[in-house]
């Protein structure tokens, strides 16, 4: 008999809690985002409550948004993250640690040489989140005057992934012999130098550092148009998507699973945890009054925007009170823009009412008791909407706390969710093979 599926859960950790509001909730540790004690208090729960991953988002700019609204968000700063990570490593055992880095403003020998050193440094627990950097802003950061085309990006990422996952395969997983007697510390003939050509990149290796403990950090990605769908079938092993119905859930997981499998990749072999935004109450009335207090303590300017940001056009212009006009594809998130003009002509929203949806949270959100949190979460998993969920808190550290303590028991109770970790590495949590290095393929016995 087929072993029963269980649940995959990550935590977006940054910012803490993806609400505007969040900081000021009651209760709330405002500072969070900056405030190591509190960050490691919370990885220290999150491993309590057996996540498999902190996961850390990144933002390359500060002018994200109208100062205005800027002035109003806890995300307007943040520690780096592999210096944060390599931080909670020493202090946790088996969590794993997930770090976003931009394909398009780094250079792949400088993001290859973090992960491996975050990988050696947890014991295997690393994670690299692929990003193609969506806001405009950043790139007057690193001396552009605008960013690449959103399809060009994706192609430069692809190459990029080839690169980053070549020079992790440097050194076959013996070459460090560090033999004292004869003098031998590795063996030349188990290194191999990369010399990769190719149409954005030149790189050529190899990494000094030893293969990573995982073979490979355990590869995320998030992107969810056509061409990021068809970078996770390629590449991903672990798939934060934008978490919606069950029906578009289903469909993003049909069309991503198929297209790895026509890839010859197993479909096991890649985990799709939409995000979830969740809000615990002792009553369905009681979760939905917690969530009604956070989205008031929303301020307009920032609602305005977040919508802004979604949309990849400026919002401020728009009649408040008329419906959201047709709008050009965006050189941002194409798939972000989509949601919100989905979720815009169905519920029939004005500018405003849309905006303060968004404000808040306006993807998937889960409000209820830990029972019917977990009966979606279930449904969810058996109808193959997802294999997992990317779970977002409302508040810090009270909404948290409310999920491992209450939620989580209910899933174990049901079978849905692991008691102890399987292993650890973030491979051995999440199930997935330990990728055979391409230049030094292991010798049939």
């Amino acid at each position: 008999m087929a072993a029963k599926r269980q649940l995959r859960l990550g935590a977006f950790m940054r910012p803490v809690s993806i609400h505007t509001g969040a900081w000021r909730y009651p209760g709330a540790v405002p500072d969070a985002n900056f405030n190591f004690p509190v960050l490691k208090k919370l990885a220290q729960t999150l491993e309590r409550g057996k996540f498999d991953a902190f996961f850390m988002a990144d933002h390359l700019a500060v002018l994200n948004m109208p100062v205005e609204a800027l002035k109003r968000s806890h995300t307007v700063t943040s520690f780096e993250p592999f210096t944060l990570l390599s931080a909670l490593a020493a202090v946790t055992e088996r969590l794993g640690l997930v770090a976003t880095g931009s394909t398009t403003f780094d250079a792949p020998y400088h993001v290859a040489r973090r992960f491996a050193s975050l990988d050696h440094i947890s014991g295997g627990r690393a994670g690299w989140n692929i990003v193609t950097t969506s806001n405009p802003d950043a790139a007057l950061n690193f001396g552009l005057d605008d960013h690449m085309e959103h399809d060009e990006r994706y192609v430069r990422a692809r190459e990029f992934y080839d690169v980053v996952t070549g020079l992790w395969d440097s050194f076959a997983d013996d070459a460090f012999i560090r033999d004292a007697e004869s003098g031998l510390y590795f063996d030349p003939e188990k290194m191999h130098v990369l010399g990769h050509k190719g149409q954005y990149l030149s790189v050529r290796g190899p990494l000094n550092i030893a293969r990573p403990v995982q073979g490979w950090p355990v590869i995320f990605q998030a992107g969810a148009s056509d061409a990021g769908r068809q970078l996770a079938a390629e590449t991903a092993e672990v798939v934060f998507s934008a978490g919606s119905t069950l029906a578009r859930d289903k469909e993003f997981y049909a069309d991503v699973k198929g297209r790895m499998e026509k890839l010859g990749r197993h479909r096991d072999h890649l985990k799709i945890l939409p995000g979830a935004f969740v809000v615990v109450g002792d009553s369905v009335e009681e979760a939905r009054e917690k969530r009604a207090l956070l989205d008031s303590l929303v301020h307009y300017d920032s609602a305005l925007a977040s919508l802004s940001v979604m949309l990849g056009h400026d919002a401020s212009g728009f009649d408040p009170d008329g419906p959201l006009p047709d709008l050009p594809p965006t050189n941002a998130s194409r798939s972000g823009q989509e949601r919100v003009t989905t979720l815009a002509r169905r519920e029939n929203l004005t500018v405003r009412q849309l905006a303060q949806r968004l404000g808040g949270y306006g993807g998937l959100a889960l409000v209820g008791t830990p029972q019917t949190i977990a009966d979606q979460m279930e449904q969810w998993l058996v109808e193959e909407g997802s294999d997992g969920f990317n779970i977002m808190f409302p508040y810090l550290p009270k909404g948290l706390d409310d999920f491992v303590d209450r939620v989580v028991p209910e899933l174990q109770r049901r079978g849905l969710f692991r008691r102890e970790y399987e292993g650890a590495t973030l491979r051995e949590n999440l199930g997935l093979p330990r990728p055979e290095n391409r230049f030094f393929p292991a010798r049939a016995e």
